[in-house]
């Protein structure tokens, strides 16, 4: 009996004794568990499906708010408009014949867009400038509360409701700012929006009530046939209309519009019945076809599971061996497979694996003997310190001991040298200017401005020292008279940024000549002596993106001198 046992004990039999066995009990399992909660399960799908109805409804909301963002946007920079308003804020008398021009411009950007019905302009004194024979205030067409709404919003769309005046429609209200004046504020624009706009016309139950509320939870659409309240289920799960119970499902939007959905409770778990079927004549129909597949695969899966076996054994004599592809089933190719690309990379890795600690010892000892040139360079420079000192040459070696500080700071090579304290820089800066001072004399000045608090921002290394090199050599060295560099930093109010401004009031620039050096900036075609300003913004905008490339301005007037300022986040320096 036991030989008998022994001659059946082979990997094939196990896999079929074992498939078969587990599938009966997971099968009997499964079939019970699922019977007793099939409904839950049901209950479940249903509800998922519903939260992407209204997933799918608040996304739509917010798809139709953004065309409104859009379109109004569109009005208020258009240049026409900008350029009537941006007179009326100084003060300008507008004809009548420009502000007839405002229905052109309105009306090209209106009749391309859904959803808007009237289009009025206000002035920042609340004047009504569109329509041209409405006389009326700002604050007599709608509440004081959303003007301030819309101030608070610095030029974003402010969604108001109902119209007060006419109940066909709704309200929204943005701000119009002077895109040339620093974004000031020059007036209002208020739209009158269709009230069928948000109607969402396709629904995949018919049985299904939507909802949706603005951000005061008023109500803007609903397919409810009769007169219903949604605020007094809106922080439900359940709630019950004309005695049937409802699940109550809610989705906010990115917009502040709420969606509710109300779905009856018996729709989510209809077909329970010929699941429940289902699922017991596929548990013995599983048992059948399993127990005939098991044998067949029992027999597919041995025989290249061995082969494989063997040749993974051969990893012992060093590199992993090939193993033959033999034919399978698709898992036990893909299997081989893999094993095969595993073995070809492994062994690959272990060749790059030896090239590169050759490489890597090489490359140390050349650092190490490039450490020397460096070192060799600061024990000149102390050297000839100490001689100027025992000479009695005071300034001149306090020249050396700048320049050594410079280069010190210049050619470090620390791992962690990209970023460097504002203090540090500074000390640098300064090292710099008592070089250059040897040079000049008496005919340039400066001042460094740094406040204590921000002493430990980081910014990237030799950020500042190229501008204020640039601020030398046009400031003080294209004229005989003095020149004062003026380098300081500032927090910018209710920003996480600083300004850090060089400013010299030497030769200076005309506006053309101004106007070109920005040019080939925006371009990156400066060459020559401008290349410490190209040099500058390019840094930035590795260091710290495109969002602060624009951060980077030149002011300058022919004899009166240049300033240029860039600003930088506060903590970015930390990473």
């Amino acid at each position: 009996m036991w030989n008998l046992l022994k001659k059946w004990n082979t990997l094939r039999n196990q896999i079929l004794f074992v498939f078969l066995t587990v599938m009966v009990i997971v099968l009997s399992i499964v079939t019970t568990i699922t019977l007793s909660q099939v409904s839950l399960l049901i209950k479940g799908n249903a509800e998922d499906q519903i939260r992407q109805t209204a997933l799918e409804a608040s996304g739509r909301i917010d798809s139709l708010f953004e065309q409104l963002n859009t379109a109004t946007k569109f009005i208020i920079t258009n240049p026409r408009i900008q350029d009537i308003f941006t007179r009326k804020y100084k003060g300008e008398q507008i004809p009548f014949s420009d502000l007839q021009s405002l229905y052109n411009a309105v009306n090209n950007i209106q009749a391309n867009t859904e959803g808007i019905y009237s289009v009025e302009l206000y002035t920042e004194s609340l004047e009504q400038l569109l329509p041209l024979n409405d006389t009326n205030k700002l604050f007599n067409r709608i509440n004081v509360k959303w003007i301030n709404e819309a101030d608070y919003a610095k030029g974003k769309l402010v969604w108001i409701g109902e119209d007060p005046k006419n109940r066909n429609y709704y309200l929204a209200i943005r701000r119009i700012n002077l895109m040339d004046k620093s974004f000031e504020n020059a007036g209002y624009l208020l739209i009158q929006v269709y009230k069928n706009y948000f109607s969402i016309t396709k629904m995949k139950n018919s049985k299904q009530y939507t909802f949706v509320l603005d951000e005061k939870l008023d109500p803007i659409y609903s397919n409810y046939p009769g007169k219903i309240s949604p605020v007094s289920f809106k922080n439900k799960s359940t709630t019950v209309i004309n005695n049937t119970e409802y699940m109550v499902t809610k989705q906010i939007s990115k917009d502040g519009f709420t969606v509710l959905i109300l779905t009856p409770v018996t729709a989510l778990t209809e077909g329970l019945n010929g699941i429940s079927i289902g699922i017991i004549v596929s548990g013995f129909i599983g048992i059948l076809i399993f127990f005939i597949c098991s044998w067949f695969l029992s027999n597919m899966i041995t025989r290249p599971i061995t082969n494989l076996t063997n040749t993974m054994r051969l990893a012992n004599e060093g590199l992993l061996a090939i193993n033959p592809n033999e034919p399978t089933v698709n898992e036990i190719n893909e299997l081989n497979s893999t094993y095969n690309q595993l073995a070809r990379e492994t062994n690959h890795l272990i060749k790059m694996v030896y090239q590169k600690e050759i490489i890597r010892s090489y490359s140390e000892l050349k650092a190490l003997q490039a450490q020397i040139n460096p070192h060799f360079l600061y024990n000149t420079l102390d050297s000839l310190r100490w001689s100027l000192e025992y000479k009695g040459e005071e300034e001149l070696a306090n020249i050396v001991v700048s320049m050594s500080n410079l280069f010190r700071y210049t050619i470090s090579k620390n791992t962690n040298d990209d970023w460097v304290t504002l203090s540090e820089e500074f000390n640098h800066i300064e090292n710099y200017l008592e070089i250059i001072k040897f040079r000049f004399a008496d005919r340039i000045k400066w001042k460094l401005l740094l406040p204590t608090e921000l002493k430990n921002i980081k910014i990237p290394k030799l950020l500042i020292q190229p501008l204020v090199e640039n601020a030398v050599i046009h400031g003080s060295g294209n004229q005989l008279n003095q020149c004062t560099i003026i380098v300081s930093v500032q927090k910018i109010k209710r920003t996480d940024f600083v300004r850090i401004t060089v400013k010299d009031d030497g030769a200076g620039m005309d506006e053309e000549k101004l106007q070109d050096v920005k040019n080939a900036l925006n371009n990156g075609e400066i060459t020559g002596k401008g290349m410490a300003l190209s040099n500058v913004k390019k840094r930035l905008y590795f260091y710290y993106k495109e969002e602060l490339e624009k951060k980077f301005t030149i002011r300058s007037r022919k004899n009166e001198g240049t300033m240029v300022t860039i600003e930088v986040p506060i903590h970015r320096g930390d990473f």
